[in-house]
């Protein structure tokens, strides 16, 4: 479940970032973007209760950065 999640935020990440796309078609760029969003809300609601604190604070306030560098140094096993 957090791998899934930290490939979403990752792909959230890669959309926002792509410049050209977003110039070439924003429309398709801004579908895009709401699309892995919400796909990160599905994921979020459906954590267990007792996910980590500090990661559950970055997804409520959409701090998606801060939550994937939390995942990837701190809760996913490598």
């Amino acid at each position: 479940m957090l791998e899934k999640l930290a490939s979403a935020l990752r792909k959230r990440l890669e959309i926002i970032s792509d410049q050209k796309m977003r110039e070439a078609d924003a429309e398709k760029h801004f579908r895009m973007l709401a699309e892995i969003s919400g796909e990160i809300d599905i994921l979020t609601r459906t954590l267990p209760q007792d996910i980590h604190p500090r990661l559950r604070h970055f997804l409520e306030r959409a701090s998606y950065s801060k939550a994937l560098e939390l995942l990837e140094t701190e809760l996913i096993r490598k």
